[in-house]
């Protein structure tokens, strides 16, 4: 008895989430699947975190923008196809790119390895279609591979909002057993108080209400201050006085009242995107040669370093995960400011 035997074509199309003009509404279209390029490597998507940085793309914010655009850069993915000349990543391995996209390697930050400042670097979801999409491709250099046991809604947000924590207070000088504080307890603070925790800081989380309090001391806060009732500067300085805050709260008076908690040589760190001014009297940091810095997410090499640290402490993202067909449901929810804590779409 003769077996008749279907062949399966491949898939020649793919559904994309894309936002048409600035302010426009999430649209979902059919569009040819791209094909990789030299040097570029194409994933099949599994996951994709929603930023509030997805903002840029949403509303038009970020200069020189193309529409159609697809938004998404905390993207997990399984690799599909490889462009000619790479040669580091293989079809079926699962990888992710985040918010560091692409660099030149030939302007000046970049030849001298300082990446993450490229003068031409490139954003997913912004310079190109993100991940909020089917398949989508990125350049090799961007591609960073996902240890097996973070999944991939967990491993998503860490591209991003984990990398820009993670790597802020690395680079912060604080030493374990010295005091840190962290501003803000939603998407980049829950990681911030974790991966403080894990370094072997003396952790201060500072939030708003008394009700986040529990919440603080199980991810890995030793002191939490509220700010309804207490003056957190004045209560770091009871403290000791905190090596670095790093300010995760996009409320620039919020920062600029914590800056007098600062120990001799403490740093503010910012990484919460306010528009109004932080204010500083020049002696508030002259006295104590204390410093305020901003910081942006690390490249594919920190984004890595980042990966593999959650790996091996437990740090985790709290996660709320929409399918791709809401995506819009998705992105509204991050909006919202009531997420707990991290938007991620899944395939």
């Amino acid at each position: 008895m003769s077996t008749l035997r279907v062949a399966v074509r491949p898939a020649v199309t793919m559904k994309v989430a894309q936002i048409s003009r600035p302010g426009g509404d999430f649209e979902f279209v059919e569009r040819k699947i791209p094909e990789p390029n030299a040097g570029q490597v194409r994933l099949k998507v599994l996951a994709c975190g929603v930023c509030h940085s997805d903002v840029f793309t949403k509303e038009g914010s970020w200069p020189g923008i193309q529409y159609p655009r697809a938004p998404g850069h905390e993207v997990v993915g399984i690799v599909d196809a490889l462009g000619s000349g790479v040669s580091q990543w293989k079809k079926g391995q699962r990888v992710g790119v985040g918010w560091h996209g692409g660099h030149d390697n030939t302007c000046r930050a970049c030849r001298r390895g300082d990446f993450r400042n490229c003068q031409n670097l490139q954003v997913p979801g912004i310079s190109y279609d993100g991940g909020y999409q089917e398949y989508m491709v990125a350049p090799a250099e961007a591609v960073v591979a996902i240890p097996e046991t973070l999944n991939d809604t967990e491993a998503a947000p860490l591209l991003c909002a984990g990398v820009t924590t993670f790597d802020a207070l690395r680079r912060s000088n604080a030493l374990p057993g010295d005091l840190v504080a962290v501003e803000g307890i939603g998407g980049l603070g829950h990681l911030a108080i974790q991966f403080a925790n894990k370094f072997g800081y003396k952790v201060a989380a500072i939030g708003r209400g008394s009700e986040t309090a529990a919440l603080a001391k199980k991810l890995g806060a030793s002191v939490y201050i509220d700010t309804k009732s207490t003056n957190a500067a004045e209560a770091l300085q009871k403290l000791g006085g905190a090596q670095a805050i790093l300010a995760t709260a996009p409320s620039s008076k919020a920062m600029s009242e914590l800056i007098d908690g600062l120990a001799t040589n403490g740093k503010l760190i910012v990484i919460g995107v306010a528009s109004d001014p932080i204010e500083v009297t020049p002696l508030q940091l002259i006295v104590g040669t204390k410093s305020v810095e901003g910081t942006a997410a690390g490249a594919s090499a920190a984004e890595e370093d980042t990966l593999n640290f959650a790996d091996l402490t437990g740090v985790r993202p709290m996660v709320e995960k929409y399918p791709f067909e809401k995506a819009g449901d998705a992105y509204a929810r991050m909006m919202s400011g009531k997420a707990e804590f991290r938007v991620v779409i899944t395939m």
